[in-house]
């Protein structure tokens, strides 16, 4: 994501084959969910105090730290 509150819109499209809609769906659901976008309209929906903001992203940054740091581990061995 950019900085500076940038409108950082992905194009996300899913090819439907034979008619299968249940699995395009599901591919949808997915790729909408892993971008994000989903996330990113709860927190638009409602006020979001400057205390509150610095909270999250810090906490944000500590998971992404945590992850990347379980994927390190593992890579060495």
């Amino acid at each position: 994501m950019e900085k500076g509150g940038g409108n950082n819109l992905k194009d996300i499209q899913v090819k439907v084959f034979d008619n299968d809609l249940e699995k395009a769906m599901r591919i949808l659901k997915k790729k909408v969910q892993n971008d994000g976008l989903f996330k990113r309209l709860k927190m638009k929906k409602a006020y979001e105090k400057p205390s509150e903001h610095r909270r999250r992203k810090q906490r944000e940054a500590l998971r992404r730290q945590r992850i990347a740091a379980s994927r390190n581990r593992y890579r060495r061995r």
